[in-house]
């Protein structure tokens, strides 16, 4: 058993055990082949969430400091994020963000599942901010099925202001594949914003959360 499966397994249990948590719609991930996970964001645990739930491998990125953090902390989380799949990228900077995108290109194309959020980062006021379109430029350049994710109550595992974990119920809807045509890395832009703006729709019929039509910014202390 690998590393990765023995630490989504124990995050399973966890959830279940402790967070009573509802997850529907799990048959419309698919059996195989690539695939894109697309979900709103409210938390740090997200994508421990949709990782430890999900049937299928799924890789996310994280920020590149949980990666490069020296002394015995950082060894640690560095293990810790290594062993759930998680792929550092560093926050903020364009040409990273691109390369970063690159790479969950190659990961598609080998067949596995990839994780990311429409918004760029979480909502601190739960509502759902307009996608920015790497969505839609990898649903665009794979033409792998995309599987809306809508999370709703994953904020209370982490109430603002607290660095910890707090047990609480919340939900988790998987719902059904969205299909692209496969046009490659060069696309038109408009293209692109209407396959990420038909991405979101589809996690706000899952969420239910009030929207907003403009993009959701890090706020000025985030590290």
């Amino acid at each position: 058993m690998s590393i990765y499966t023995m630490t989504r397994a124990s995050i399973r249990g966890v959830i279940h055990g402790v967070c009573r948590a509802e997850v529907t719609g799990l048959e419309n991930v698919p059996k195989e082949g690539g695939f894109i996970v697309a979900s709103n964001h409210l938390s740090f645990f997200d994508s421990l969430i949709i990782q430890a739930l999900t049937p299928r491998d799924v890789a996310f990125f994280a920020k590149a400091e949980y990666f490069t953090t020296p002394g015995v902390k950082g060894k640690l989380m560095k293990t810790f994020f290594e062993s759930v799949g998680s792929i550092p990228v560093q926050r903020g900077e364009q040409a990273a963000s691109v390369a970063a995108l690159d790479s969950l290109v190659d990961i598609i194309e080998d067949g596995s599942g990839i994780g990311i959020y429409p918004e760029g980062t979480r909502s601190r006021d739960g509502k759902l901010y307009r996608g920015r379109t790497g969505v839609g430029w990898l649903a665009l350049t794979t033409g792998v099925p995309v599987v809306p994710v809508g999370l709703i109550g994953t904020e209370k595992l982490q109430p603002a202001g607290s660095k910890g974990f707090k047990p609480a119920k919340f939900h988790i809807h998987y719902g059904e594949p969205l299909q692209f045509d496969q046009l490659g890395r060069k696309h038109p832009l408009p293209q692109r914003r209407q396959a990420t703006d038909r991405i979101v729709d589809a996690i706000a019929e899952l969420s239910g959360q009030e929207r907003v039509d403009s993009y959701n910014q890090l706020p000025p202390d985030a590290k």
